[in-house]
């Protein structure tokens, strides 16, 4: 495969991320923040059940189903989302709308903010 699926997201918003875990068929969720820097940062986490590294982060309490926790993760400069079609899942992305990727083989999915002026 060539090349790669870009989504560009715009400054100072907020995506989510969802999947099913490969091996535990669970839910796995992350939030997160694009950064005044034009980064990323991980800020939240859930885990619909625990187990095969699946377990809850520090602070994880149990809410509606799912084992949810705040994180403060480094920032990054991008998100690279493998697209094999051969895992148990898509990743669903959130913004305003959700959409699914990485369903069929294609290239990687790559996630990072819109660059500024002025960077």
């Amino acid at each position: 495969m060539v090349g790669a699926v870009m989504i560009a997201l715009a400054p100072s918003g907020q995506f989510s991320l969802e999947w099913t875990h490969s091996v535990e068929k669970e839910g796995w969720r992350e939030h997160w923040q694009v950064t005044d820097h034009g980064t990323l940062r991980l800020v939240g986490a859930a885990v619909k059940g625990s187990g095969a590294g699946m377990e809850p982060g520090p602070g994880g309490h149990f809410e509606n189903g799912w084992w949810v926790w705040k994180a403060d993760g480094p920032e990054v400069p991008e998100l690279e989302l493998a697209a094999s079609g051969a895992t148990v899942s898509g990743w669903t992305l959130c913004m305003k709308d959700c959409q699914t990727l990485g369903v069929t083989p294609e290239a990687p999915i790559r996630i990072a903010p819109c660059p500024t002026s002025g960077n």
